[in-house]
């Protein structure tokens, strides 16, 4: 039998556990219990069966995943939901499908009488190595990815791994971009890992860095390795190319052009690539994107200060790096394969 696994988010009193496994997504009513909640909101993009009980007098909403979901207009709506069902500080909002479901349903549980407590199912593998972990909720802007948000850290996180049996091929992919990513911020070589272990080990590298740092100060920026170039792709091809797509290649575009800057030599260039591989995630850009586009769009990115800004390898691990040459980054790109059309 598959074993279950607890991570746990050191945050002092707002600490969290994640637990991993099947069947975990049973724990529910003993999460919704211990927080002592009388009533609880579902908000799901899964059918409702799929999500037990809460134990509590409950209202169940549908929700779409996708980040043309993730607007304010969605978030006014659910909190509209929310003061229509009478939900209060010390009740529980319960968030069930992908990433974005958690990112905007977290915001919205935040904004909500200044804060209602949140557990996320998340039923993708994306959400359940990264998104749903760490506070991070966000909706979109026309201008760029997430820059409406706020930290709300969950009370618990449930990773039921019995939900990805449904997952079609692309949202494999689309996840495991996130853990190729892993592979170079800390978390160790996965690749012969089952998947569950893959998922407690990016959970659990992700709880340490948000541990030490989290409110992206400084270390936490390690967690967008590759994503920088990634959000601009998603953006470049109005979201045809999935998130986790984006981030592998923009992990293989990371190692690139940490090589032009000198930060690493050749052979991490070629591990980078053989990562990505593995995992059978695309490592090569887009045909019909320009370069001079994707430049304009990552100099909008939330790290770029005063130009552009990527966390890049080096001799002492994943940092950020502000100020890159436009020069190098329009070489780098020049460098990356591209998809034939």
């Amino acid at each position: 039998m598959t074993e279950h696994h607890r991570v746990d988010v050191d945050l002092g009193d707002r600490s969290y556990p994640v637990h991993i496994g099947p069947g975990v997504r049973d724990l529910l009513p003993e999460v919704v219990a211990g927080l002592g909640a009388r009533r609880a909101v579902v908000v799901t993009a899964r059918p409702p069966e799929l999500v037990p009980d809460p134990g509590v007098e409950s209202l169940v909403l549908p929700a779409k995943d996708g980040e043309h979901e993730k607007t304010l207009a969605t978030v006014g709506e659910l909190c509209e939901e929310f003061a229509g069902f009478g939900l209060t500080r010390s009740d529980v909002v319960v968030s069930c499908g992908g990433g974005t479901t958690t990112d905007y349903v977290g915001l919205a549980a935040a904004l909500y009488h200044r804060g209602v407590p949140v557990v996320h199912l998340p039923t993708s593998l994306l959400a359940q190595v990264d998104a749903s972990v760490g506070g991070k909720t966000a909706t979109n802007l026309r201008a760029g990815k997430n820059l409406v948000g706020t930290y709300w850290q969950p009370a618990a996180v449930l990773c039921d791994t019995g939900y990805l049996d449904t997952l079609p091929h692309r949202e494999w992919i689309n996840g495991y971009g996130e853990i190729a990513r892993s592979h170079f911020i800390g978390a160790g070589d996965l690749r012969t890992l089952p998947v569950h272990r893959q998922i407690a080990a990016g959970v659990a590298r992700k709880a340490e860095v948000v541990a030490a740092d989290e409110r992206d100060s400084g270390l936490r920026h390690i967690l967008n390795y590759g994503h920088t170039l990634g959000h601009a792709l998603e953006r470049a091809t109005n979201f045809s190319v999935r998130h986790g797509e984006g981030v592998s290649i923009g992990t293989v575009f990371a190692g690139l052009l940490a090589h032009a800057l000198g930060r690493i030599d050749e052979a991490r260039v070629a591990e980078h690539f053989a990562v990505v591989r593995h995992y059978g995630t695309p490592d090569a850009l887009p045909p019909d994107v320009g370069h001079d586009e994707l430049i304009t769009l990552m100099r909008s990115d939330k790290k770029a200060v005063t130009g552009l800004s990527f966390v890049l390898d080096g001799p002492a691990g994943p940092e950020l790096v502000r100020d890159v040459p436009v020069a190098v980054v329009a070489g780098t790109l020049a460098a990356m394969p591209r998809s034939p059309r």
